[in-house]
C-alpha cells in the first residue's frame, strides 16, 4: 500500500467521527495497537527532541524500505506517532521525502493540539524525514544496497 493509500485510509477512518472527543479516542486506540517497542531501545539515540512527552522512533532499512518502530509515554502522543508510523513505514526513502500531504489536517488532529503538541508533531515528522534523507544518501553512495 502506498503512502497516499495509507493516508486516505486514515482520513476515511477519522472522518467517521464528527467531534474531537471521538477522534481523540480513536487516536488513543491506534496508539494501543502500536507494536511493542523494546525497553532496550528507549534510549537517547532514538528519543525525538522537541516533544513535550518522551517519544522514541527507531528506523531500520530493509530491502530498500525504511521501517519505523515507535512509542511514547503519553497516550495521545503514542497515537500520533502510531499514525505517522502507519503512513510512512515500509516505503522507500524517496517516497517518504516526496510525499506531500496534509492528511493530519484533513483528519482534524492538528486543529485541536496545544502549541507544545503541535511542535512535538513537527519534530516527529522532521525526524522521519531526516531518517529517510540519511538512508537515501547512504543508498546513493552505495553504502546501503537496495
Amino acid at each position: 500500500m502506498s503512502l497516499k493509500e495509507r493516508s486516505e485510509e486514515l482520513i476515511t477512518r477519522f472522518n467517521k467521527f464528527s467531534d474531537w472527543e471521538d477522534k481523540y479516542k480513536e487516536l488513543i486506540k491506534i496508539g494501543r495497537e502500536l507494536d511493542d517497542f523494546p525497553l532496550a531501545d528507549q534510549v537517547d539515540k532514538y528519543l525525538i527532541s522537541g516533544c513535550q512527552s518522551s517519544v522514541w522512533l527507531k528506523p531500520t532499512y530493509q530491502n530498500g524500505q525504511v521501517l519505523f518502530q515507535a512509542t511514547s509515554d503519553a497516550m495521545l502522543v503514542r497515537g500520533i506517532i502510531a499514525v505517522l508510523v502507519f503512513v510512512y513505514s515500509k516505503n522507500t526513502p524517496d517516497e517518504i521525502l516526496e510525499f506531500k500531504s496534509d492528511f493530519l489536517q484533513e483528519i482534524g488532529i492538528t486543529h485541536h493540539l496545544s502549541l507544545n503538541r503541535t511542535n512535538g508533531l513537527a519534530s516527529m515528522f522532521k525526524q522521519i524525514q531526516l531518517y529517510a534523507l540519511a538512508y537515501k544518501s547512504l543508498s546513493d553512495q552505495g553504502v546501503l544496497s537496495l
